[in-house]
């Protein structure tokens, strides 16, 4: 063959792969509201920058039940390309090529891209979009997905890992989500669970659909396994870019500024007025966090999962910033299991990837109850403590409202670790409620009193005057400032800009045991 045939036969060849399964597959992948592999990686990546690695991958014809059979880069389009600008490494499943089931090569292709991930220090983003281990691969195809564990972990810490569910994603595949940082998910055609209704069915009789299983709500709002629902695969694409421009590339660098960089001094006279006078009234510390921000630009992780705590990236002159929150209009922001899991884990990932953390307080305590303590409170509250104290980020805690016992404490308190503490002159900070504090204190005062109500009253309102406010634990130096509330702004720039050079040293140890 002549140099141009042969020029001709590649031209030929990868037009053919590129074309996966064929145009009736293609054709049924879009009916079912779903874009293609190669259609989400256009939209992930700058244009004109993917670079395509292991194209010509093929499964071994001589195998038992895939002799014959042609699958287009086995399944998975695998390689490297820029978002906004930075190296992004991406394995997008290609379900019109056998479901996109994963084989021998199919997991070798996925743990090629994850090891260039680690030399390169480059963000992952694996788009899920399987019908699970390639059956007529046996034992081959359960290594795979073992590979594919083994080296999410050895990414977790040094790159930032996204999974973006698009598709099926059941059984043993569902655990490479799990392990990974963020899980975004397209509602409707996305799937994630370990036993499918019909299993499930079989073994327990309990009857469910896929969706009510599976799908993005259950598994945000009541498992806590997905940080994002998408409403197709354009959304679940640029809920990815949004949150990649929060993060650095690796654990070794700090998160893309943007803007200026100039500190905003601006008063906002709103939020003097935010606290309602009645200390059992609500509000929705979101219209805080807005107001503290670059642009009112925050990006919420679970919202529907534990919505008494808010947590999520924002930035604050132009720097990446992790805003932690008690959430008044949801069980008066109390914290229970869930929010402390949620909690703790937002905290250590910010830790690893070098992202200041912001905590905003106005928390009653940990939520009381019999299914609570059986729940282990004690152990995923603890996850807090830890979390908080284990990090050495810039730790930037403000006291809102009430900032009640160890409640106050998991919140990142000064003991914890806070680089600055401030509070606003609403701040409540003691060991619980004037009220629980003073059936305690004079329960048997009030009792002997002619008129107990009266009394009770009054060590209420004597209570409240010596610790319901911020000048104690200001006097003891665990809290910096009491501040006006719409001096806010300007207290978090200042202070995230002398804590730029923190350093923080360490005992040397392989690792804390955080209480799992």
């Amino acid at each position: 063959m002549t140099t141009k045939e042969k020029i001709e036969q590649l031209q030929q060849l990868k037009s053919h792969l590129w074309a996966g399964g064929g145009e009736k597959r293609v054709t049924k992948q879009h009916e079912s509201g779903k874009l293609t592999a190669r259609e989400r990686i256009a939209l992930l990546f700058d244009q004109d920058t993917f670079q395509e690695m292991f194209l010509f991958a093929q499964h071994r014809a001589t195998r038992f039940g895939l002799a014959g059979q042609e699958m287009p880069a086995d399944g998975v389009v695998t390689g490297i390309g820029t978002v906004q600008g930075r190296q992004v490494l991406v394995a997008s499943q290609d379900f019109t090529v056998s479901g996109g089931s994963v084989g021998e090569v199919h997991a070798n292709k996925i743990c090629q891209i994850q090891e260039m991930a680690i030399k390169s220090g480059s963000p992952l983003v694996i788009i899920n979009d399987s019908g699970g281990a390639r059956i007529q691969e046996g034992i081959d195809a359960l290594s795979g997905y073992g590979r594919i564990f083994y080296r999410n972990v050895l990414l977790s810490g040094v790159v930032p890992q996204i999974a973006i569910i698009a598709g099926p994603c059941a059984g043993g595949a569902a655990y490479s989500p799990a392990l990974m940082d963020f899980i975004i998910m397209v509602k409707g055609t996305g799937k994630l669970f370990i036993t499918g209704p019909q299993v499930i069915k079989e073994v327990t009789g309990e009857v469910v659909s896929d969706e009510e299983l599976g799908g993005a709500y259950a598994q945000e709002a009541h498992s806590g396994n997905v940080h994002f629902i998408a409403e197709n695969d354009q959304q679940a694409i640029q809920i990815c870019q949004k949150l990649l421009s929060f993060l650095p590339s690796n654990n070794v660098e700090d998160a893309p500024e943007y803007g200026t960089g100039e500190i905003i001094f601006a008063e906002d006279k709103a939020l003097n007025a935010i606290i309602p006078d009645d200390p059992r009234e609500g509000y929705n510390v979101k219209e805080v966090i807005l107001r503290l921000i670059d642009g009112g630009d925050f990006l919420e992780i679970q919202e529907h999962f534990a919505p008494n705590a808010i947590v999520g990236f924002a930035r604050v002159n132009g720097q990446s910033v992790g805003v932690i929150a008690n959430q008044p209009i949801v069980s008066a922001g109390a914290l229970d299991i869930n929010a402390s899991d949620k909690i703790a884990r937002f905290v250590r990932f910010c830790n690893v990837f070098n992202i200041p953390l912001v905590t905003l307080v106005d928390v009653p305590g940990f939520l009381p109850g019999v299914q609570q303590e059986y729940g282990g409170i004690i152990r995923h509250g603890a996850k807090m403590l830890f979390a908080y104290s284990a990090a050495t980020v810039p730790k930037i805690t403000i006291i809102l409202r009430k900032a009640y016992g160890g409640a106050y404490l998991a919140m990142c308190g000064k003991d914890l670790g806070a680089d600055r503490v401030a509070a606003w002159p609403t701040g409540e900070v003691a060991v619980m409620g004037a009220a629980g504090a003073v059936n305690i204190i004079y329960g048997s005062e009030i009792k002997k009193a002619d008129d107990p109500e009266a009394a009770r009253k009054k060590f209420i309102a004597e209570y409240e005057a010596e610790f319901a406010n911020p000048y104690m634990g200001a006097s003891r130096n665990l809290i910096d400032d009491v501040i006006e509330p719409k001096d806010t702004r300007r207290y978090l720039s200042l202070a995230l800009e002398s804590l730029r050079t923190k350093r923080e040293i360490r005992p040397q140890k392989k690792h804390g045991l955080i209480p799992l």
